[in-house]
């Protein structure tokens, strides 16, 4: 919740975070599906009851942080935001692990904090869009592709998604420009140089993820 803080002080127009349901059926924000990374334990998020993930300090990768961070869950983020003007793509993380009912789960809790219009979902995993889609037709869906997708703005019209979220390398003009034609927009990862933002700009794209504000 530290980083999530401190990136209002940016003025940024919104986040980017993860969710993972645990073994208990928490959905909680967390990037990878194993906890190893950044935090003090180690194992798989789904194998662990919320209580137990608290236990333990997610500062591992920012040890300058004061004090003990806990991995948060989706509706105390969800609180939290609702009192900022932020949008969040919130990321289902079920490309690798899938996790029955994060969809509807996920869901629940933005419905509960009425974060309908500032939340939209991206997925690597594009069954949880199409899901998503049937059961709540009003909020946008973004695939998320690592290497770009031929005929992405086809298929994204085709299933309904909104948005195309490629990765930067390998993007063409070409590929924004059709994306576009089929009235998609286009929102790149993760654009952490002046000259590539200043590439993507010119070529007409609708957002950009980036790890540094001052970009």
């Amino acid at each position: 919740m530290t980083a999530f803080k401190k990136a209002v002080e940016t003025h940024c127009y919104g986040i980017e975070l993860d969710v993972q349901l645990t073994k208990d059926g928490t959905v909680v924000v967390i990037h990878d599906e194993r906890i190893d990374r950044t935090t003090d334990g180690s194992g798989w998020v789904e194998e662990f009851a919320f209580d137990e993930l608290r236990k333990f300090n997610a500062n591992k990768t920012h040890p300058e942080t004061s004090g003990r961070e806990a991995i948060p869950s989706f509706d105390e983020y969800c609180a939290w935001v609702k009192q900022t003007d932020l949008v969040t793509n919130v990321e289902l993380k079920t490309g690798s692990v899938y996790y029955s009912g994060l969809e509807e789960k996920t869901l629940a809790v933005i419905k509960k904090y009425g974060l309908e219009e500032r939340m939209f979902f991206s997925s690597f995993n594009p069954l949880s869009l199409i899901l998503l889609k049937k059961i709540a037709p009003e909020i946008p869906c973004g695939l998320l592709v690592e290497r770009p997708v031929v005929h992405a703005g086809t298929m994204c019209r085709q299933f309904g998604f909104e948005y195309y979220h490629p990765g930067i390398d390998g993007l063409t003009k070409a590929a924004v420009e059709e994306c576009h034609a089929g009235g998609r927009k286009v929102h790149v990862w993760t654009v952490n140089t002046v000259e590539d933002k200043n590439t993507l700009v010119s070529w007409g794209v609708d957002g950009i993820f980036t790890n540094y504000p001052e970009l």
